[in-house]
């Protein structure tokens, strides 16, 4: 979706229960991104993006419950889980300067900071403590920790992330 005024910022991770909750992934680190639209756009299993409006998004910990118009059981929400969350990117509250859309950092050309080029960043896994940034070369794949000591420098603009490697991690 890049290039869109469609942002990716969230995952459906699962339901919450029994009326039409779902519990979900965001991708902008911060909860408060979802809780703040009035509407969402999910991905169907048959790829056609609908738009629902949101009744409520709390968060929950790290995951955000959202309420969706006009889901009110359960058995209404079931065929949602695993699908993704887009937002019109004008909805979207403006993060800080160290913080960023996960669609926005996917494509993104990741080089050392001694000028090597990695690859291309290619999908985020979230794990909990931070992100890890997965970086695809030549059929090569490296695991980057999305960390403040890592990641040195983000340039949109150029579409390029710099980072500095920690000791022994390209020999894994």
């Amino acid at each position: 979706m890049s290039g869109s005024n469609k942002v990716l910022i969230g995952k459906i991770q699962g339901t919450h229960g029994i009326r039409g909750q779902l519990r979900v992934i965001p991708f902008a680190g911060d909860a408060s991104s979802i809780s703040q639209l009035k509407s969402v756009f999910i991905t169907s299993p048959k790829g056609v993006m609908e738009e629902f409006s949101v009744v409520s998004a709390k968060p929950n910990g790290k995951r955000v419950i959202l309420t969706l118009k006009p889901f009110d059981n359960i058995n209404q929400v079931l065929h949602l889980v695993g699908s993704e969350i887009y937002a019109d990117r004008v909805a979207l509250p403006k993060l800080p300067d160290d913080e960023f859309y996960w669609s926005d950092l996917l494509g993104l050309q990741v080089v050392t900071s001694d000028g090597e080029e990695l690859g291309e960043l290619v999908d985020i896994i979230e794990t909990g403590s931070n992100d890890v940034y997965v970086v695809k070369h030549d059929g090569r794949e490296v695991l980057i920790p999305a960390l403040e000591d890592v990641v040195l420098s983000v340039d949109l603009a150029a579409g390029r992330m710099t980072v500095s490697l920690p000791e022994g991690l390209l020999d894994l």
